[in-house]
C-alpha cells in the first residue's frame, strides 16, 4: 500500500463533492479497489468511501424490483422478496464469487467498475433496467460502454437500480474454479417488452446483447430453436482458460440452459 487521504461522507452530496476532486475514487464493496491499491495499479489522492450513505436496501413493487446500490451480493440472494418476483436475479447473485466476496461487494460497486466477467451486467441489459444515479437516470443500453467503461461521470454515484421483472427469465455461466468470475454467462428474458439475451464473460468489450438469438427465441421459446443460432468468435476473448471459439460455442450451450430453466 501507499498513502492516500480517506474520507467516509455521510450524505450523496457530500459524497459527490469529495469525487469532483482530483484523482478520488469511490469505495463500495472494495472487491476490485482494494486488490488493485495493494498492486499499486491505481494510485488515487483520496478514497471516498460510500458506506454510510444509506444506500442499501431492496423495494419489490408493481412491476419492478429496486435494489440500493450497496446493497451485496449476499443480501439479494438472500431476499425472500426477490426470490419470489424476480428469482433469476437471486440465483444469479447467489453464484457471484465466494461467501466472502458476496457479503462484502455491492451491487453497485459492481456495475460501476463494469468488469466485462462480471454477473450483475448481463441481467441489468437482459432485462433493460435502469441505473439511478446522483445525477440522473440511465437506460442499461447507454450505461455499458465497454471494457471497465460506463456513462458515470467523475463525481457520479449510483444509487439504485430498478429490474423489470421478467415473465420468464434465468442465467446460467460456465464459471473459472478459481475466481468463479464467468467466462461465459448468458442471461435470458422474456418481458413485456420482448425476448432479451446478454452474454458476459465472452466479449472483448464486455456484456453484449445476441441479437440473433433474441430473434429465434421471438419466434419460439425454448432451447431447440437456438440450435441454428451461430456465435462468431470474432471480437470473443481468448486466454489460457478458453479461446474464443470455445467461448462462442459456449454462449450456445448457456444460453440453451438457460431457456430451459426459465421454463
Amino acid at each position: 500500500m501507499y498513502e492516500f487521504a480517506y474520507t467516509k461522507p455521510a450524505s450523496a452530496a457530500d459524497a459527490v463533492r469529495a469525487l469532483g476532486g482530483e484523482d478520488a475514487k469511490a469505495l463500495a464493496g472494495g472487491q476490485t479497489l482494494l486488490p488493485v491499491l495493494k498492486q499499486r495499479l491505481n494510485r488515487p489522492a483520496l478514497v471516498v468511501d460510500l458506506a454510510a450513505l444509506g444506500l442499501s436496501g431492496i423495494k419489490v413493487g408493481g412491476e419492478a424490483v429496486t435494489i440500493g446500490a450497496m446493497t451485496t451480493h449476499a443480501a439479494v440472494a438472500a431476499s425472500v422478496d426477490v426470490q419470489r418476483a424476480f428469482p433469476a436475479l437471486a440465483a444469479l447473485a447467489g453464484g457471484i464469487g465466494d461467501r466472502q466476496v458476496r457479503n462484502r461487494g455491492t451491487i453497485g460497486g459492481s456495475l460501476a467498475n463494469n468488469d466485462p466477467a462480471a454477473d450483475y451486467p448481463a441481467a441489468v441489459l437482459a432485462t433493460g433496467a435502469t441505473i439511478r444515479t446522483s445525477k440522473r437516470a440511465l437506460a442499461a443500453a447507454d450505461f455499458f460502454q465497454g471494457m471497465f467503461t460506463t456513462a458515470l461521470d467523475a463525481d457520479e454515484i449510483i444509487t439504485e437500480v430498478s429490474f423489470p421483472i421478467p415473465l420468464k427469465a434465468a442465467y446460467m455461466k460456465f464459471a473459472n474454479p478459481a475466481s468463479r468470475y464467468a467466462m461465459v454467462g448468458v442471461f435470458v428474458a422474456k418481458g413485456t417488452a420482448g425476448v432479451r439475451v446478454a452474454v458476459t464473460g465472452a466479449g472483448q468489450d464486455g456484456v453484449f446483447r445476441h441479437t440473433a438469438m433474441e430473434q429465434a427465441l421471438s419466434r419460439s421459446w425454448s432451447p431447440a430453436a437456438l440450435d441454428g443460432v451461430v456465435t462468431p468468435a470474432d471480437g470473443l476473448n481468448g486466454d489460457i482458460h478458453g479461446s474464443a471459439e470455445y467461448r462462442a460455442h459456449l454462449i450456445g450451450v448457456m444460453a440453451r440452459r438457460a431457456v430451459a430453466a426459465a421454463g
